[in-house]
This record gives structure tokens, C-alpha cells and sequence, in this order.
């Protein structure tokens, strides 16, 4: 199996030209997944009185986040079919039904009738309109990985796996922004009545521009050689996940915490500062947004630092980071002071950008090239619906019943350590993997400084 850094022939020149197409269509999809993404949390105590009868704040937010993880559930489900369209059709095939399907889905959630319009039939079309959110993001979320990283020259893919990260970070970062903007802006009955759908509703030309630059994409080099060596694989998919049990547990290891840390930094933390802590919804949307702001340079600066230190050792600091940081991240959530909110928010930022961006490249470097696809999804979307999906669920169900807002640390706290010794153990460095290989990676390839060492 060759280690060449490179994943395909392009000259030098090529590679920057395409990859600034590659970055804008990619980077803009992923930014309308995980903008739709990001308004259904900030706006679940909404969306909880809207379409669930009980008045309660807390039962309504429940049930709001009850919905959003069973989006969740159909995330693998996304996987199954997307990931081996992936790998038979090409990324480029999958990313453009995802992003359509999942504007689709969240324009309808944004017209949709309430509870006190048509009785029990608004949960249930709430309800379908997640699981097909959840079906389009299962193809989405591992495809833009694998197209941005196969895509790049062999010595920058973690520079430009964190465009995936930043993105989403941006997408996240607006959806506050224009959710802070309404909740300013609109009193808090027309907030409550329309003006909590209007951002749900513009994403519909948003899906429709991510679809024309998505058709508008050559596909990666790493699938055209695919095509050209005639490798596709027709494998059924059980036999794929068998084949590459390994890299898929990895995935699932390092996506339980990527996916938890993503979505506490990203949508619980504003129900957390509003339910539990008290602040008003305009503070705490201004506070995440800092936050995010923030967030986003750390991504950009652990693309770099996944090329230069390796992917093993920054994904190792960013989830042991985790165990040591989040009791006291959130006991300063818990203060309700402005700066150590921010501050707090800006800790658990740092380590989820290193968590984020290594596992951006790790997924698409762990696996070989012709079920790359697939397996990638497999395994990180059964880590969302097992850990991530029910985490903001979790979360508020523990600050609700202790009645402390530092509880919910203890769920990440707790699928870190458990997944520590799994990656210490069994996490290869794939810096130098050739992403044309259709083996799969080898159980330990030490980085290139340790192979010095030992060679010295």
C-alpha cells in the first residue's frame, strides 16, 4: 500500500484552482445542513409551545428536544442508502440529494400547522419532517468530509477538513444571529406566532443554490480513479461494515464525542442559559454568538495543526480535554455573568475544534477508498443516534431533575472516558495514508516523527 501524501496526480496548480470551487459548493451545502440544524435548537422552546399541548416551559422543551433526537434515528438510515450511492455513483450524487431532501424538510417544519390548529397532527408532521432532516443529514455530514478531504492536496487535508468544521460553526453562528435579530426585533407574540418560522422558510433557495454548485462539481479524484481502475465495490453493506469492523468502531468512538461536544457548544448551551440559568433568550443568543465566533478560528488553526502534529495526537488532547474541563466550563455557565459564560463557551470551543476537525479527516482517512462512504457513515451515524441525538435531551433532563445546571457536564464527562481507551489503544495516525488505497488502514501507523525515532 503506498503512503504517497498526494491522493491523485493533479499538478500543483490544479489542486488550489479546484479546491476553491470544491471549498465554496461543499462548504456552502454544509452550511445550510447545519443552519436548518442549528434553528430547531434555538428555537425548541418555541417549537415546544407551538406543537406539543402541555403549556410547561420545561415539559414543551422536552418534548421539543424529544422530536429533534428522533431526527436522529434516521440518520443511519440517511447512511444506508446515501453511503453506498456514494460509493457506487459518486459523493458527488449523494451530497446533491441530501442537500435537497433536507431543504425540503425544513422549509415545510417552517410552514407547518401548530398544536392549537390542527390537534395531534402537528407532532406527527413535526415529526416526519425531523426524520427526513435526519435522513438527509445521514448522507450529508460524511459525504462533505469525504469530498472536501479526497479533494485536497495530500499535505493540506486538514486544512481544508476545517472548512467543514467552520462551516458548520458559521451556519450556527448566523442561525443565533438571525435568531437574536427576531427575538429583538419582534415582539414575543409575533415571535411566537410567524416570526420564528421565517428563517426555516428561507432555506429553500438556500437548498436550491447548494444543489446548482453541487451539480456544477467534477467529482473527486479519488472516485474517478475508482472508475477508471473499475473498483467500484457492490458489496452489500453488512459485508463492508464486517470488512472494516475496526474503522468503523473508531468512527463511532470518535463521532459519540465530536457529536455530543458539537450540539452542547452549538444548540443546548442557549437552552441551558435560558431554562436552567435564567438569562433572557437576546443574552444568551449574544453570548453563544461570541462564542462561535470565537469557535470558528479554532478550527481554522486545528486544520493546521492536524497536518503538522498528525491526527492521532490532536484528537487524543481534544477528547481528553473534555474530561478535565467540563464541570468547570459549566459551573461557569452556571454564574449567569456575561464574560464567564463567554469564557467557559470559548474552553469548550477549543476542545471540540480539535475533536471536530481530526474527526473530519479521520473518517475519510480510516477507510479504503471504495467504501469509504458507506462504512464512514455507518459508523458515525449510529454514533449520533446512540450518543449525540438523545445528548441535548439528556443534558436538559439532568439540569431539570437535580436542579443544577452543571449536571449535564457528566454525559460528555462520562462518553470521553469511555472512549479514550478505545482510541489510545487502537487509533492509527493516518497522516500519511494514500487515499486511493482500497485496504483497509493498517491497525497502528505511527506518525512520521515516532518512525524517526525508532529508526534513529
Amino acid at each position: 500500500m503506498s503512503n504517497a501524501s498526494e491522493p491523485s496526480g493533479s499538478s500543483p496548480a490544479e489542486p488550489r484552482r479546484d479546491m476553491r470551487r470544491v471549498a465554496i459548493a461543499v462548504g456552502i451545502g454544509n452550511f445550510m445542513e447545519w443552519f436548518d440544524w442549528g434553528l430547531y435548537g434555538f428555537f425548541a422552546t418555541i417549537i415546544g409551545a407551538q406543537f406539543f399541548a402541555d403549556s410547561s416551559p420545561v415539559v414543551g422543551l422536552l418534548s421539543a428536544l424529544g422530536v429533534f433526537a428522533v431526527g436522529f434515528v434516521f440518520r443511519p438510515i440517511g447512511g444506508f442508502v446515501l453511503g453506498p450511492i456514494g460509493d457506487k455513483y459518486g459523493r458527488r450524487v449523494a451530497l446533491s440529494i441530501a442537500v435537497l431532501l433536507m431543504g425540503f424538510g425544513t422549509t415545510m417544519i417552517g410552514l407547518l400547522p401548530t398544536y392549537a390548529e390542527i390537534g395531534i397532527w402537528a407532532p406527527i408532521l413535526l415529526v416526519l419532517m425531523r426524520c427526513l432532516q435526519g435522513f438527509s443529514t445521514g448522507g450529508e455530514a460524511t459525504g462533505a468530509n469525504a469530498f472536501m478531504v479526497e479533494s485536497a492536496p495530500g499535505h493540506q487535508r486538514g486544512r481544508y477538513g476545517s472548512i467543514n468544521s467552520a462551516s458548520s460553526a458559521a451556519a450556527l453562528l448566523s442561525a443565533s444571529l438571525l435568531a437574536l435579530w427576531l427575538t429583538t426585533g419582534l415582539s414575543e407574540d409575533d415571535l411566537n406566532s410567524w416570526g420564528w418560522r421565517l428563517p426555516f422558510i428561507l432555506c429553500a433557495p438556500l437548498a436550491l443554490a447548494g444543489l446548482y454548485l453541487r451539480l456544477k462539481l467534477e467529482d473527486t479524484p479519488v472516485f474517478e480513479h475508482i472508475k477508471q481502475e473499475q473498483e467500484i465495490d457492490h458489496s452489500p453493506l453488512w459485508r463492508k461494515i464486517v470488512r472494516d469492523r475496526r474503522p468503523v468502531l473508531l468512527t463511532l468512538a470518535i463521532g459519540a464525542v465530536q457529536g455530543i461536544g458539537y450540539y452542547y457548544l452549538g444548540t443546548y448551551a442557549v437552552n441551558l442559559l435560558t431554562v436552567s440559568v435564567g438569562l433572557e433568550r437576546a443574552d444568551a443568543l449574544a453570548l453563544i454568538a461570541v462564542a462561535l465566533a470565537i469557535y470558528i478560528g479554532f478550527c481554522v488553526a486545528a486544520g493546521f495543526a492536524i497536518d503538522r502534529f498528525g491526527r492521532r495526537s490532536v484528537n487524543l488532547v481534544g477528547t481528553l480535554g473534555f474530561v478535565l474541563s467540563l464541570f468547570p466550563v459549566f459551573a461557569l455557565l452556571a454564574t449567569g455573568d456575561g464574560f464567564l459564560i463567554v469564557l467557559g463557551l470559548t474552553v469548550l470551543g477549543l476542545f471540540q475544534s480539535l475533536v471536530s476537525v481530526s474527526t473530519v479527516v479521520l473518517m475519510v482517512e480510516l477507510f479504503p477508498s471504495t467504501s469509504r462512504a458507506s462504512g464512514s457513515a455507518f459508523g458515525f451515524n449510529f454514533a449520533n443516534v446512540i450518543f449525540s441525538g438523545p445528548g441535548p435531551y439528556i443534558a436538559a433532563w439532568l439540569a431539570a431533575s437535580t436542579g443544577s445546571a452543571v449536571a449535564p457536564a457528566g454525559y460528555l464527562v462520562v462518553v470521553s472516558l469511555l472512549a479514550l481507551p478505545i482510541l489510545y489503544r487502537w487509533l492509527p495516525e493516518t497522516k500519511n495514508r494514500d487515499l486511493n488505497s482500497t485496504d483497509a488502514v493498517a491497525h497502528h501507523q505511527p506518525s512520521s516523527r515516532a518512525k524517526e525515532n525508532s529508526s534513529a
